[in-house]
This record gives C-alpha cells, sequence and structure tokens, in this order.
C-alpha cells in the first residue's frame, strides 16, 4: 500500500467455474487501472463458494487459476493486495459479529438469495442466507472507500453501508461508509445464446459464454453461433438485442463506437460482423493467456504473491478487528 492519502478500493470475484469474457470487460479489464488511483485490494473469495457444494480438488486448483489470471490480467502485486479469501481468517470472525448487527428481515429481502435458492433448492443453507454479511465484513475489514459494482451488486453494497451506519450509530466511528464505484470503461455482456440474459460462468450452454482460457478456435465458433436478430443490418437497437450484444462486446475489445461500428459494416452481413467479433476478442485475449501459462507454470512465484497479499491484508485486517472487540467488549 502507498504512503500517499489515496482512496482505498475492495474488490472480490469467486474462484469457481472460471472467468467469462463479462468477467473481464465488465470487471476485471479494469482492476490494473484502478491500481494507478487508488489503493487496490483484490481477494479471490473462496469462502463465499461453499454456499454450493464444490468438489475439494477442483476448488483448490481453481483458486490459483484465478490468481494466475487476474496477474495476467494486470493485477500487479508490487502497486495492491491480492490474496485469497480464507487465508485472512478475520474476515470470518468479522462476519460472525456483523451477522449480530444485521437484521433477519434485510437478508430476507436479498434478490440473489431468492435466485440461488431457485437453483439449488435441494442445498438453500444458511451461508446462502448470510453471506451478504460476509460481503460486508469483507469491505468494511479494509476501511474501504470505493467498491466497484455493477447493477445486480448495489443492494448488497447497500447492506454493507447500513450495517456500517448501524455499528457506527451504536459505538462511534469505527467504519468507513463504502461508496460504489462505477468504472469509467465498463461492458455489461449478454449471454451469446439469449441476448436478454447475463453471460455466466454458471450457464450449462457452452455456446453462452466466452471464457477467458478459450482457445482462438473456440471463440471464432462461439461467436459464429452467436443469437442475432431479424434482418442483416448492424445496427444498435432495442429490438436487436443480439447484435446489439456483439456490438457491445466489439466497442469494448477494439475501442470503437457504435457509430463507427455500424458505418465499419455497412452493407455487409452478420457472418463477417460476427467473424470479425471473434477476431477481436481472440487477440485481446491471447496475450493474456500467454502470461496466464506463465503464473500458472511459477508455482514458487505464485505461493510467494499469495502469501504475500494474504500477510499485508491480514495486518490491515487486524487493526480494524481489533477496534471492533474492543468497541463491544471482547477486548
Amino acid at each position: 500500500m502507498s504512503e500517499e492519502n489515496k482512496k482505498i478500493v475492495f474488490s472480490g470475484i469467486q474462484p469457481t467455474g472460471g472467468f467469462t469474457l463479462g468477467n473481464y470487460l465488465g470487471a476485471i479489464r479494469n482492476w490494473g487501472p484502478l491500481q494507478n488511483e487508488y489503493d487496490c485490494i483484490y481477494s479471490i473469495v473462496d469462502l463465499h463458494s461453499l454456499t454450493v457444494r464444490q468438489d475439494p480438488a477442483t476448488l483448490r486448483r481453481q483458486i490459483r487459476e484465478s490468481a494466475a489470471m487476474l496477474l495476467a490480467c494486470g493485477v500487479d502485486p508490487e502497486k495492491s493486495i491480492l490474496f485469497i479469501q480464507g487465508d485472512v481468517h478475520q474476515h470470518a470472525e468479522l462476519s460472525w459479529i456483523l451477522s449480530c448487527y444485521t437484521q433477519f428481515g434485510e437478508l430476507s429481502r436479498m434478490t440473489q438469495f431468492k435466485d440461488k435458492s431457485k437453483k439449488h433448492p435441494e442445498n438453500v443453507n444458511g451461508g446462502l442466507f448470510t453471506y451478504p454479511v460476509l460481503m460486508a465484513a469483507d469491505i468494511l475489514l479494509y476501511q474501504t472507500d470505493l467498491v466497484p459494482i455493477g447493477a445486480d451488486q448495489k443492494q448488497h453494497l447497500e447492506l454493507s453501508r447500513d450495517i456500517a451506519i448501524r455499528f457506527n450509530g451504536i459505538y462511534g466511528d469505527v467504519f468507513t461508509i463504502p461508496e460504489g464505484y462505477f468504472p469509467k470503461v465498463a461492458a455489461r455482456i449478454m449471454s451469446l445464446q439469449d441476448p436478454t440474459a447475463k453471460m455466466s460462468k454458471s450457464d450449462a450452454n457452452e455456446n453462452a459464454k466466452i471464457m477467458l482460457t478459450d482457445d482462438g478456435d473456440a471463440i471464432i465458433r462461439k461467436f459464429k453461433r452467436a443469437v442475432t436478430d431479424s434482418g442483416s443490418e448492424v445496427r444498435a437497437a432495442d429490438d436487436k438485442p443480439g447484435v446489439t450484444n456483439l456490438m457491445s462486446i466489439y466497442s469494448a475489445v477494439t475501442g470503437k463506437s457504435f457509430e463507427e461500428i455500424e458505418r465499419e459494416f455497412e452493407g455487409k452481413g452478420y457472418g463477417e460482423f460476427k467473424i470479425a467479433v471473434g477476431e477481436s476478442v481472440r487477440d485481446t485475449l491471447m496475450p493474456i493467456q500467454e502470461k496466464y501459462r506463465t503464473y500458472l507454470a511459477d508455482k514458487d512465484q505464485l505461493n510467494a504473491v499469495l502469501k504475500s497479499g494474504a500477510e499485508h491484508a491480514s495486518y490491515i485486517a487486524t487493526k480494524t478487528l481489533r477496534k471492533v472487540r474492543r468497541k463491544i467488549g471482547l477486548d
């Protein structure tokens, strides 16, 4: 962390299932540039993934792969802190304490709990109900000023703020009240097979998503199969969600505006456009994949980065947790 008085940014991402193009363009791509302006703390939130049953060997592998991919995407351990959530025990301890300052009704209103309960009706566990409190602990432990979020995470940030305000109201100035951070460069990427739904790593249809580890042939093939709309004009419109989604992707990776894209493909069909989008994504991901393989192959370096990150995170988290324990009478 810098000696300057920079604002603190915290962001976490689950390791399970790998990362999609949507994860990259909507969030991860911004993590590198943020380091130059803020003190950034990035976490692979493995504890959150336990709300769904995991194969232990697969989870261990995915945690390391996630770390390697974040480094490949621009997270610099010399500028920011990168760590595995489960390596810093203060997250779990503060989560329990904060759960005693969270109302049952607040958790009952969380829309993601309702959505995930429908997806996993055989395993509607207590962790699934209370994980927004763990999310609040993740954020509040580091006296976070800013949390990069999308529209689907606003409710969780609001809960974190409500918990912090409630705790501060009882015990004084303990937690920084976090604000949402909306990146200047971000894209909401939809499914290639259902452009009304967000691209999701958990989608059973492999053609619906581009994974950051997909090879070039797979990327081109998936874009060729992407759902488009009636007609053949490359134009952004409410009644053309498929083409509009592809234009969003093309714009995000090339920097071209919708107007420039429309001019570029004027008089050309969807087939040519889809190949161009696929090639631009492939060319964007190839250098990232090369770095990813390098980081993943160097086990010692990866271990050192994660160990150092956990130590730095733990140092900061300990200061907050000591203050909390003292305020509530545990110390």
